[in-house]
Order: structure tokens, then C-alpha cells, then sequence
């Protein structure tokens, strides 16, 4: 438990600091120890930290969260060239494929660019959960295929869902 507060403050210290926002409001201890009942910690949150198993505001600011890191790491440091061969929608948060996907991706920075990781964390990242994440998202058949291929003429369209229209009798 101590460990998930710890890597909880962690995280909401790197969400401070890509957004630019006052670390002041992440700098309290959420541990339960603290406030000072000394019983054990009841479960607060979701069972599962996957953004696709939370509800209502918990989404909500998992996904605010996710898009300051997208936004602000992910897409300048990794985005390259939109083309038709590596297409990419300006509108990913409606894709609940690309939002599922860059989560995980989030997740797994987070613990790959831990000092626990190693120094090999960050080249297991690319490794391992970039470059086949980036394969899946941006491939001519992924999440996008039907979207943008040029910023210039930003263009949006979500594909139907296997099964979506067809009549069950």
C-alpha cells in the first residue's frame, strides 16, 4: 500500500510538472497513515489503475492527465510526420482504441523512467511498449486509418465496430 502512495505522489508530481502547475498540491501525503487512525487502509479507489476501468470523474482526470502527457512529451519528442503510412487524429481522445492504448503506454513510462527501473528502464520502454504502441496507433489499418493524413487538413472520423449495423436475428 505504502508503495502505491509513494508511486501516486510520484505520478501527480510529474503531472505538475508537465502542466506547469504549483507542485504545492502535490507535495501533501495521501497516505491514510496520516491521518492518524493508525487501523488499516480500506480500499478508496478502483480496483484497476486502467483508465478503461474507471468512471465518471476518476476518467475524467486520468484522462486530463494522460492528454498533458501525450501533448506535452509524447507526440514533440516521438510524433514525426503525419502521412498516410503513420496517420494521426487530432481528435485521439474520441478513439477509445488510441486512449486505451496510450495509457498504457503512459503507465509504463511512468514505471520505465522510475530510478526503481534501472538504467536500462528507459531503453525497455522503447523497447518493449513504445515502438510496438506506436506500430499499433499509427498503422494505415489502426485506431486513425480513417482520419487526418495531413495537419493542414485536420480530418476526423471514427470507424464502426466489428458487428456495429448488423442485425442479429
Amino acid at each position: 500500500m505504502n508503495r502505491l502512495v509513494t508511486e501516486t505522489h510520484r505520478q501527480g508530481e510529474t503531472i505538475a510538472r508537465l502542466s506547469g502547475e504549483d507542485e504545492e498540491d502535490c507535495t501533501t501525503d495521501p497516505s491514510p497513515a496520516s491521518a492518524g487512525d493508525g487501523g488499516p487502509a480500506e480500499p478508496e479507489g478502483p480496483s484497476s489503475i486502467f483508465i478503461l476501468a474507471l468512471a465518471g470523474q476518476a476518467y475524467e482526470e486520468e484522462l486530463q492527465a494522460l492528454g498533458t502527457w501525450v501533448e506535452r512529451l509524447l507526440l514533440p519528442v516521438y510524433g514525426r510526420e503525419i502521412t498516410t503510412g503513420r496517420p494521426w487524429c487530432f481528435e485521439w481522445r474520441e478513439h477509445p482504441e488510441a486512449i486505451a492504448r496510450l495509457h498504457g503506454l503512459w503507465l509504463a513510462w511512468q514505471q520505465f523512467t522510475d530510478t526503481e527501473a534501472g538504467l536500462a528502464g528507459p531503453a525497455t520502454w522503447h523497447r518493449d511498449h513504445l515502438d510496438p504502441t506506436w506500430l499499433q496507433l499509427r498503422a494505415p489499418d489502426g485506431p486513425f486509418g480513417a482520419c487526418t493524413t495531413s495537419p493542414a487538413r485536420p480530418s476526423h472520423r471514427l470507424l464502426a465496430a466489428p458487428g456495429a449495423g448488423v442485425e442479429v436475428s
